[in-house]
């Protein structure tokens, strides 16, 4: 008798981040304007991932900062973590979900632009660490739950009124 492996399911918080190694998935829930930053290493079999809700740290107020709330800080912690469990800065990857425009506004300008804005600062800080983006769902004005499979490297994607994807 075949047993099948059981895949556990870490849960990841908004403005938190975990990595996971095999039999774990990882996933997080309730992405609008937050972006769902996965950085994995394929051969190690070792992933992240990190729910962004703000471009900037320096958008912080004065004290101990969240590094996991801020893109800025959120990639590099993560890369950090990732390299201390044994992955190669030289072979990590990345998916990319959320980033959506929750609301319209008739002003505001760039202070409005959340979604945009957060998925723009993920990506420059993974293009500062060389870290290529293999894939991403963002964008559009729906929230996503996201759930990384470390072994088969595939991000499934439930967005609300539009079903389900795997990149």
């Amino acid at each position: 008798m075949v047993e099948l492996l059981q895949i556990q399911v870490i849960k990841v918080g908004i403005a938190d981040m975990n990595t996971v190694k095999p039999p774990y998935s990882i996933r997080t829930s309730g992405l609008g304007s937050c972006v769902g930053v996965v950085i994995y290493d394929e051969k190690r079999e070792i992933a992240g991932l990190a729910h962004v809700m703000l471009p900037d740290s320096s958008l912080a107020k004065s004290g101990q900062i969240n590094r996991a709330k801020f893109a800025d800080t959120a990639v590099k912690e993560l890369v950090n973590r990732l390299v201390k469990e044994g992955a190669r800065p030289a072979f990590l990857k990345a998916k990319l979900a959320g980033g959506a425009q929750m609301f319209q506004f008739a002003s505001g300008g760039d202070l409005m632009r959340i979604g945009p804005r957060n998925v723009e600062a993920v990506r420059k800080e993974l293009a500062d660490l060389r870290i290529q983006v293999v894939s991403e769902d963002v964008g559009g004005n729906s929230g996503r739950t996201i759930e990384f499979n470390v072994t088969k490297c595939m991000l499934n994607i439930r967005t609300v009124n539009k079903g389900t994807r795997n990149i």
